[in-house]
């Protein structure tokens, strides 16, 4: 394969470029529907349990046939009500990727137009950085990423709705037969229901939480150890401490999606029982420390190995060099894994 020259890496960006503007105008209008959609099924929704309500209240009078229909009815406003709010909040994710990719592409394009280079220039040596090692690098993540969703989408969310459409058959079936059992199955249907929310909900914010963009990385980090806690890991343990202000954005989601690694690294490849995690931001630098109990690695064969089963550590050392920050492993043996990283974040930053 030919090495891309630099001319056309800017045309390709270019034509990105137009299809991520167009594909931001059809999100536009997709989540102005979806939005009417989720108001008109939220007010059936309602009309459902005022009327399911008042059928519990006299449920030995009602016929057979008016139950079937109200919970029949009520089930299915609250499938629909459930899938529709589950696709506007990915429509508005997909609207804030894209304008954050737009600008990316705006940035690039701006410098294009300055400069004419084939390499950087970093410190006394030459590092060079070509079109293809880029656009490589940003495939193989994406890549990567996607099948961790996949997976992660397929075990849960997936399955539990699976669940739930054999549960309602069940319920539909015992109507007749068995209206008690229908009663007890309905009120174990609510819970599953309820369950696969509460999943839907987790596999959203592990994509992309929203609060990130709206409050910022510290009351993300509470709700996400509070999520951790919730699923069933009680051993996880924030310390936040220093100044309450906000990072640039890009720095704000990089810390996110490393400390994010961090903790699956501790919960699931290292077995721990513990994790303590501390945050601290001073007037010119966050610092971040993370430990666990667990079983420990050895460090540098997991630093020199770009193997998915893995740890990954590479990536996350390149994703805070690349902030200009500072990052140390600490591991070995029933040792468990220590991780120190700084990123600079001076005042007025934006």
């Amino acid at each position: 394969m030919a090495e891309m020259s630099w001319q056309q890496f800017i045309d390709n960006c270019r034509q990105a470029q137009k299809k991520v503007t167009s594909d931001l105008q059809e999100v536009e209008m997709l989540i102005e529907q979806t939005a009417s959609e989720v108001e008109r099924f939220t007010q059936a929704n309602a009309r459902s349990v005022s009327r399911a309500r008042q059928i519990e209240k006299t449920f030995d009078t009602v016929p057979r046939d008016d139950i079937k229909r109200t919970y029949t009815s009520l089930v299915e406003n609250q499938r629909r009500l459930f899938t529709m709010r589950g696709q506007l909040e990915k429509l508005e994710s997909d609207k804030k990727h894209l304008e954050r990719l737009n600008k990316l592409y705006d940035k690039i394009l701006e410098f294009a137009a300055q400069e004419d280079i084939e390499s950087i220039s970093e410190g006394e040596g030459e590092m060079e950085i070509t079109p293809k090692s880029l656009v490589i690098s940003v495939i193989e993540s994406q890549e990567q990423e996607r099948l961790r969703l996949s997976r992660q989408m397929h075990d849960g969310p997936a399955q539990a709705l699976t669940n739930l459409v054999l549960q309602a058959e069940i319920c539909e079936r015992l109507f007749d037969r068995d209206p008690n059992r229908a009663r007890v199955e309905l009120g174990e249907l609510k819970d599953s229901v309820v369950n696969a929310f509460q999943q839907v909900k987790g596999f959203i914010f592990d994509l992309r939480p929203m609060m990130l963009d709206d409050l910022g990385l510290n009351p993300t980090l509470k709700r996400y150890t509070e999520g951790v806690t919730e699923s069933g890991f009680t051993g996880l343990k924030l310390n936040i401490s220093g100044q309450e202000r906000r990072l640039a954005p890009y720095k704000e989601v990089t810390i996110f999606r490393v400390i994010q690694a961090l903790i699956h690294i501790g919960r699931v490849q290292s077995h721990a029982n513990t994790i303590k995690l501390s945050t601290e931001l001073t007037d010119i630098e966050l610092r971040v420390t993370f430990e666990d109990d667990g079983k420990g690695f050895d460090i540098d064969e997991e630093l020199n190995s770009s193997d998915a089963q893995h740890l990954n550590l590479p990536t996350l050392r390149d994703r805070i060099e690349m902030l200009g920050g500072k990052i140390r492993f600490e591991s070995g043996a029933d040792r468990g894994l220590r991780v120190m990283f700084s990123v600079p974040a001076p005042e007025g930053e934006t």
